[in-house]
């Protein structure tokens, strides 16, 4: 399978200061450009005959939420929407009948139709948040899948080998280790192939998990007489722990459209370390300034600084500037152990002999359980009135008090 990395760069020494610009574009923050000798003649072609590159991203809907995570690949795909390319949105709602097994160690189970349809509402509004609606066009991999018919499907197949899927370094794990490798499973990159077929695409952009799924659709277009995708591969962005992927299965996500407060605080919980890749692949600061905040970092300047200033750019960018400066309050606030205004209110019955305070806090949402609750009193880390409360066995009288857990969870709870 044709490859070639990004460090192999093209010669651009020729090239107009605007193709540069592009090219300088398209390499930031980027995984591997393939192949960037064709890229730069492709931005040539577009440049001499005024015909926009057709640049495409495929999500399959298979949660109904955008995070951080999948905002790399957009912003990328924003920027060149920006230089004046076509940029299509894909939304999987045929292969994401397949699941993609690209990562899985064992077979994904696939979505029913009317949970990919119930996920696939949300995607394309909440991608407008990064993308231009005005400029994108917005396509579904069901109007040429489902056309193909079982002769279609099998015409597709014979263009590609068994050996060629085995070479995909989780068929091949699974292969060796005996795991079940589905017959679906082996369509999968081929659908997404055909795709680019489909479409046309100049250019198709992913996380670098699906490097061998690009790369297939090079191949079926060469097959179909059609010029050869590049394929441009984005890093996959960490989660809050430092550790797995961004994921919401993982608990470790920031959702683009979460509460601004939510968000910010989320991001001022992140490494030191950490908050440097969320500037390479999620900042839009220019690379010199993001450069020269680190270099002030490490020469002393707090690192909190950097981080506040990330943490305004991503909620103005998925809210306004006034929600930044709010959450920004309200996280000062909270960390003063003050109480913010817009905490959550509860009134319940008072039970005969009061209500225990790790039942009053499962109540409240502030623990998922009421052994969280106790262990939470045990650590000290929770407060009664701005009072740190270390008695298992406390029980809450009629009145209302304002229980804190932690720094940041909140709620005024009043029994009567």
């Amino acid at each position: 399978m044709a490859d070639s990395s990004n460090t192999e760069r093209a010669e651009v020494s020729d090239l107009p200061d605007a193709l540069r610009h592009a090219l300088a574009v398209t390499r930031r923050g980027c995984a591997e450009l393939l192949v960037e000798a064709d890229w730069v003649a492709k931005l040539r072609r577009s440049a001499a005959t005024a015909k926009p590159l057709r640049i495409k991203l495929g999500l399959d809907p298979t949660a109904p939420d955008i995070h951080l995570g999948h905002t790399v690949v957009l912003n990328k795909l924003r920027q060149l929407q920006d230089l004046g390319h076509t940029v299509i949105f894909l939304i999987g709602d045929f292969t994401s009948r397949i699941g993609d097994p690209s990562g899985r160690n064992t077979t994904r189970p696939p979505l029913t139709i009317e949970q990919i349809r119930d996920n696939a509402r949300t995607y394309y509004a909440q991608a407008s948040l990064v993308l231009d609606p005005e400029r994108t066009e917005i396509r579904y991999n069901s109007e040429w899948s489902e056309g193909l018919g079982a002769d279609g499907m099998i015409r597709l197949a014979a263009r590609y080998t068994v050996a060629r899927l085995l070479e995909r370094e989780d068929f091949t794990q699974r292969f060796r280790a005996g795991v079940p490798i589905a017959m679906h499973e082996l369509l999968y990159p081929l659908m997404q192939g055909y795709d680019s077929v489909a479409l046309r695409a100049d250019l198709e952009l992913g996380g670098t998990d699906q490097k061998f799924n690009l790369l297939v659709g090079r191949d079926l277009q060469k097959e179909y007489g059609q010029e050869p995708q590049c394929i441009l591969t984005m890093p996959l962005l960490e989660g809050l722990d430092g550790v797995d992927k961004m994921s919401k299965s993982k608990g470790n996500y920031i959702g683009i459209q979460e509460a601004p407060a939510s968000m910010y605080a989320k991001l001022l919980s992140i490494s030191d370390t950490l908050m440097w890749r969320y500037y390479e692949l999620l900042s839009f600061r220019p690379l010199d300034d993001i450069a020269r905040l680190k270099a002030e970092v490490d020469s002393g300047r707090n690192p909190k600084d950097a981080k506040v200033q990330l943490a305004r750019e991503i909620v103005t960018r998925f809210h306004d500037a006034a929600a930044a400066d709010a959450a920004q309050a309200d996280f000062e606030l909270r960390a003063r152990g003050g109480v913010p205004d817009d905490i959550a209110e509860l009134r319940l019955a008072l039970p005969a002999g009061g209500m225990g305070l790790a039942a009053a806090l499962k109540a409240a949402a502030l623990v998922p359980s009421t052994a969280e609750a106790l262990r939470m009193i045990e650590q000290r880390g929770v407060r009664v009135d701005g009072v740190v409360v270390e008695d298992r066995a406390l029980k809450l009288g009629a009145g209302t008090r304002v229980l804190q857990v932690g720094k940041r969870k909140f709620a005024r709870l009043t029994l009567g």
